[in-house]
Formats: C-alpha cells, sequence, structure tokens
C-alpha cells in the first residue's frame, strides 16, 4: 500500500478510536469542528462546505451515513457511490481530520460521543433545528449553519445524467 493511501486510511476511525482521538485534542486545547453527511456523489459545493466547516478549528470530524442509513433517507436508488468509495474520498480532502460511519438517520449518537466545540450544517437550517445543537450549546459550544453554493448538488447531478 502506498504511504498516501496509509494517510488517507488513518482518517477513517471506530467510534472507539474516534473517542480515544477526540480525547487527545480537548486534553491539548484544541477545537474540535463536527459535520455530517451522505457525500454521495462528491462535488464542489461539498469541499467548498468542508473546507469552511474546517477553517472554524483545529480538526474537523465527519460523520458519514452509512449505505443503509443513505437508502432510508434518499431512497432505494441511493447511495450511487458505496461506503468504501465516499468514505476514501473525503478521507483525501485536507480539510478533513477524521471521519466515522453511522448507522443511525442522525447523528445524534455520535454527536453526544464527540460533544464537538462548534457543531455545522449546511443550508438554511436554524441553529435550533440542527440535530445535536442542544448537547453542543449545553455543553458552551456553537452551533452554525454554512451557506450552500447555489446549483451544487448530488440531486441535480444525479438528474443530469438521468436527463442524459
Amino acid at each position: 500500500m502506498s504511504a498516501f493511501l496509509t494517510k488517507i486510511k488513518a482518517k477513517i476511525f471506530t467510534w472507539n478510536l474516534l473517542e480515544e482521538q477526540v480525547e487527545e485534542w480537548k486534553a491539548n486545547g484544541e477545537t474540535i469542528v463536527f459535520t455530517n453527511g451522505c457525500f454521495d456523489i462528491l462535488h464542489y459545493g461539498h469541499l467548498h462546505y468542508l473546507s469552511e466547516a474546517r477553517s472554524l478549528g483545529q480538526h474537523l470530524i465527519v460523520g458519514i451515513n452509512s449505505a443503509a442509513s443513505v437508502k432510508r433517507l434518499k431512497g432505494p436508488h441511493r447511495p450511487i457511490n458505496d461506503e468504501a468509495t465516499r468514505l476514501h474520498l473525503l478521507a483525501a480532502l485536507l480539510c478533513i481530520d477524521a471521519l466515522v460511519v453511522f448507522e443511525e438517520d442522525t447523528p445524534l449518537k455520535l454527536i453526544e460521543l464527540v460533544v464537538p466545540d462548534i457543531l455545522v450544517k449546511g443550508g438554511d437550517w436554524q441553529a435550533h433545528q440542527i440535530v445535536g445543537s442542544d448537547i453542543v450549546l449545553a455543553n458552551g459550544g456553537k452551533v452554525m449553519s454554512l451557506p450552500f453554493i447555489e446549483g451544487y448538488s448530488t440531486t441535480n447531478i444525479e438528474q443530469k445524467i438521468k436527463n442524459s
């Protein structure tokens, strides 16, 4: 395995290993940012959003929906890319420090584990609508909604492919 692929794989955590890593970062006083999503077809909107999220702290953790979770949320035709592909593509991004898969439809249990300093979502979400916002706010953290880049979405890409 190449050194680069080894570095990519090192960003993919189990829940137990992530908990240990988070404890270390927190002990060093480092700011942890958390977001989540399906990230089915990686596009410029994702890259912009994730780099904006990363700019808010020293470490960005991304929770990624499992294939079963994506299917429940998006329908039987999704995910388009399998879990390993989605994980490895995201892990190759410099702005992401840790990735972890969650099986549930929301990342609530993962947010309870991490208790990030900053919780972010994209779009028009109000802070109180973001899953886990109560946990983060109760622990002195911030909750933010970052704007989407118009015209970039997996759904739009999927429709464009279908209409071709």
